[in-house]
């Protein structure tokens, strides 16, 4: 009941009705898994710098169906933010504006459920920015893998003390490791713990 009045008000905000199909009530069986590279972990003061994003159809990550943009920051990156993301001032040189960014990310995405590892997060971020054009924050459904993990090993483990960090997680389901740290690879990675947890019982 909660969640549907909170939809409601809304979209109540929504300004502009091109993207009332957003909140348009999804049936298939396809999720995106997205994650944002950014400046710093402060949804309030960093910038996106990149967005990554695929298309999971059934029980399979669809490859040819990615979304990968950079996107310019107004402030120069810092030597901490670039040691995790390892994005350099000449790679966003000729990137397109964050507002860009985010219009053909919506397309992207469409109504479709949302799935990723830390996606308050990245949702925060996104919603930023759409809040500020739009009215609105991401209606679409969201799942986080962490919290599927979580319950499927607490069932195991009830006593447990279950350790959530990614790494972790990756190791335990037996997923392999991809060894570049972008946010495509990022979203692969999350996409298989999302089908191995949706497909098997642990």
């Amino acid at each position: 009941m909660f969640k549907t009045i909170k939809q409601y008000f809304n979209k109540k905000r929504l300004k502009d009705n091109n993207y009332a199909y957003l909140f348009e009530p999804y049936e298939g069986d396809e999720y995106v898994c997205f994650d944002c590279e950014t400046t710093g972990l402060s949804p309030k003061k960093d910038e996106i710098i990149s967005i990554g994003a695929i298309i999971i159809k059934g029980n399979k990550i669809i490859h040819s169906k990615k979304f990968e943009r950079f996107a310019k920051t107004k402030k120069p990156l810092n030597s901490e933010s670039i040691k995790i993301h390892h994005i350099r001032e000449c790679d966003i040189k000729n990137a397109l504006d964050i507002n860009d960014v985010i219009t053909e990310f919506l397309e992207f995405i469409g109504n479709r459920p949302l799935v990723g590892y830390f996606l308050e997060f990245d949702c925060a971020m996104i919603n930023k920015y759409i809040k500020q054009n739009l009215g609105i924050t991401l209606p679409n459904k969201q799942i986080e893998v962490s919290a599927l993990y979580y319950d499927k090993m607490i069932k195991k483990y009830p006593e447990g003390n279950i350790d959530l960090r990614f790494d972790v997680i990756m190791k335990k389901l037996s997923l392999p490791r991809l060894g570049k740290h972008d946010a495509i690879n990022d979203v692969i990675m999350t996409s298989m713990i999302f089908l191995k947890l949706k497909n098997k019982m642990l």
